[in-house]
C-alpha cells in the first residue's frame, strides 16, 4: 500500500498537483511512522487499520473545523479524506447496515439498550470495517429502541 502511494505521490508531483501532494505525504508519513515504531514492514491489514484511523481524525477534524467556522482549513481536510478513501474498503450502505442489525438482533434475541454491548459486538464482527462505527452504533440504538 506504502509503495501505492509513493507511486500517486511521483505523478502528482510530476502533474504539479500542490493539494494532491501534500495530502499524500501526510498520510505516506503516518504510514512510514507506524513502521518505524514496528521496526518491519507493514502489512497490507495494519496498513488498512491504520489509514481507517486517520479517516476517522480527519472526519473528526472537518466536523470541528466547521463548527469553528474554519471553511478553508474544513476543506483542506475534506480533500485529503477523499484521496485516503480511494484505499479504503467501500462502505456499505445504511440500508445494508440496517439489515444486519436487525438480522443479528433477531438471532441474539436483544430486546432492549441493556443488550447494545452484545449486539455491537456481533455487528462489528460482521461487517468488519465496512461500515462507520458511529452509524452502526446508531441504528443499533433506534432498532432496540423500537
Amino acid at each position: 500500500m506504502l509503495e501505492q502511494l509513493q507511486k500517486e505521490l511521483v505523478i502528482a508531483m510530476k502533474a504539479g498537483e500542490k493539494a494532491k501532494i501534500l495530502g499524500l505525504r501526510n498520510i505516506i508519513g503516518k504510514l512510514k511512522a507506524s513502521q518505524i515504531d514496528k521496526g518491519e514492514m507493514l502489512t497490507d491489514e495494519e496498513s488498512l487499520k491504520i489509514l481507517k484511523s486517520v479517516a476517522k481524525q480527519l472526519k473528526e477534524s472537518i466536523d470541528q473545523y466547521q463548527k469553528g467556522g474554519r471553511e478553508e482549513l474544513a476543506e483542506k481536510e475534506a480533500f485529503e479524506l477523499t484521496l485516503l478513501e480511494k484505499y479504503l474498503p467501500e462502505q456499505l450502505s445504511e440500508e445494508k447496515i440496517r439489515d444486519a442489525v436487525k438480522n443479528i438482533i433477531k438471532n441474539t434475541g436483544a430486546e432492549s439498550m441493556q443488550d447494545m454491548g452484545k449486539v455491537m459486538g456481533a455487528v462489528i464482527k460482521e461487517l468488519a470495517g465496512n461500515a462507520d462505527g458511529k452509524l452502526v452504533q446508531n441504528i443499533v440504538q433506534e432498532e432496540l429502541n423500537k
